[in-house]
């Protein structure tokens, strides 16, 4: 008897594991900044192009997001793991594969080798959203009363992936030469695809049972249905049809086309931002790829310490609704805020972030500022996203109607990166890479400008909710 009380817990564990395994070897495409200028020195590929393949592998998250929804509704979290198993090992292998059969003497880039590892890191970055819903749906059903707790802690580990494999790529595989790419990448493609296999077999959870509701008491808010009618609860449409003609669950795309796409833009490319603020007479290449390592890092570990942080607190002072059987929804008294405040405060971080990068900086080792708030308000975003999607139109389909959700970086991350990218190379030299903070001025400036309507779209939401979250 006591064996079998303690498998639950066991089982949970051994998930709990799996879950922050696979989490921290998931961000293999984040990482681009400190593979890039290998590729640039190897096989000779303009900024363009290095865009264009840093881009493949962050919208390649978002196509097939709303079949992956489907998939962990129906089939769960070890489905996906196992599928991301196979597009990590594939990708990285043949990426690897792809650079080593380079010449060492080529003065111009392949076209075919730069359409081929653009195609690879695609298959990457869907192997990243497989990876990432599983982690994340795995976290929700081990934990379904704490959603905020879950979803922060386990997308924190998510966040730290950059960050621990930078530290794996500087310590394991940098030489005095700098970094071996291919050996690194060659080492992503076993460990991912190892990691990911062992999810297979570990994140088999059943799903929970829902608790009974929570009984008002004479100091639980009731709130209203739709109908503003006490006792009374509107039929809710619970398809995509439904989903999609509600006119705030555009509202809100809209505010994650432009917050997200812009945080993507800059994870993609801070390490040309930093190349582009070098001085050959005070920086040195090294200097400059040392400097551009630390913000990833540093995007990294800001990420992961938003989504800690984050997480528990909004699960604090927003607590989701209890559904009680009057058809009436009941907040608990300590609910202080709207969820909506994480996403509009993080989002006038990133206003401020666009202005800090026009006005004040103008050398490398400013860089940090932009990091920082890209990081936090990166992290913040997607860690309440989960739960304010499930607390808007329900739990049931919470897999589709995230994954509906995420196409909307899926459209503003290539956006702002070819913004970024095409400005970047109109102001080069000799199709160069382009040097001084005129290659990103005008970006921000466009920035500064998306950024207020995402504000002002998230305060829309913030009054338009007011009282159901």
């Amino acid at each position: 008897m006591e064996l079998r009380l303690s498998l639950p817990v066991v089982r949970k564990g051994v998930a709990c594991c799996s879950i922050i395994v696979n989490a921290l070897f998931a961000g293999g495409i984040f990482i681009f900044p400190i593979i890039s200028p290998a590729l640039v020195s190897h096989l000779k590929l303009t900024q363009p192009q290095l865009t264009t393949i840093v881009l493949a592998g962050m919208v390649g998250q978002y196509p097939f997001s709303v079949l992956v929804g489907y998939m962990i509704d129906y089939y769960g979290p070890a489905a996906c793991s196992l599928v991301a198993s196979v597009m990590f090992s594939a990708a990285f292998s043949c990426f690897s594969l792809e650079i080593s059969m380079a010449a060492d003497d080529i003065s111009v880039s392949s076209s075919a080798t730069f359409y081929k590892l653009t195609l690879y890191f695609f298959v990457a970055g869907l192997g990243t959203v497989f990876s990432y819903f599983s982690l994340l749906f795995s976290a929700a059903q081990c934990f379904p009363n704490h959603p905020g707790i879950a979803s922060g802690l386990s997308t924190a580990v998510f966040g730290l992936s950059p960050l621990f494999l930078s530290l794996l790529a500087s310590n394991l595989f940098n030489t005095a030469s700098g970094l071996q790419v291919i050996p690194f990448l060659q080492f992503l493609a076993i460990c991912t695809g190892v990691v990911h296999l062992c999810g297979f077999v570990t994140l088999r959870i059943p799903k929970p049972t829902p608790p009974p509701p929570a009984q008002p008491s004479e100091h639980t808010p009731l709130l209203q249905s739709a109908s503003g009618e006490p006792g009374t609860q509107q039929p809710h449409d619970d398809s995509l049809l439904g989903l999609l003609s509600d006119r705030f669950f555009w509202i809100l795309f809209l505010a994650c086309v432009l917050t997200l796409g812009y945080c993507e833009m800059i994870i993609s490319n801070i390490g040309t931002i930093v190349l582009s603020l070098s001085n050959s007479t005070v920086h040195s290449q090294e200097s400059m790829e040392v400097i551009a390592s630390q913000q990833v890092r540093l995007i990294s570990f800001s990420n992961t310490a938003s989504r800690i942080v984050v997480g528990p607190l909004a699960d604090f002072i927003s607590p989701v609704a209890s559904h009680l059987p009057s058809g009436l929804r009941a907040l608990p008294s300590h609910h202080f805020i709207s969820r909506v405040a994480f996403i509009s405060v993080p989002t006038a971080l990133l206003v401020f972030s666009s202005l800090v990068m026009i006005f004040t900086i103008d050398e490398p080792q400013k860089i940090w500022i932009l990091s920082v708030g890209i990081g936090m308000s990166y992290g913040t975003i997607f860690t309440l996203l989960p739960s304010i999607v499930s607390a808007i139109w329900g739990v049931p389909s919470l897999g589709r109607n995230f994954g509906t959700l995420t196409y909307a970086p899926f459209i503003g991350t290539p956006i702002f990166s070819y913004l970024y990218a095409f400005i970047s190379a109109k102001q080069s030299v000799d199709g160069g890479l382009c040097i001084g903070t005129s290659c990103w001025i005008p970006t921000f400036w466009t920035s500064f400008a998306c950024l207020t309507v995402a504000l002002f779209a998230t305060l829309c939401l913030w009054k338009a909710w007011k009282g159901h979250l």
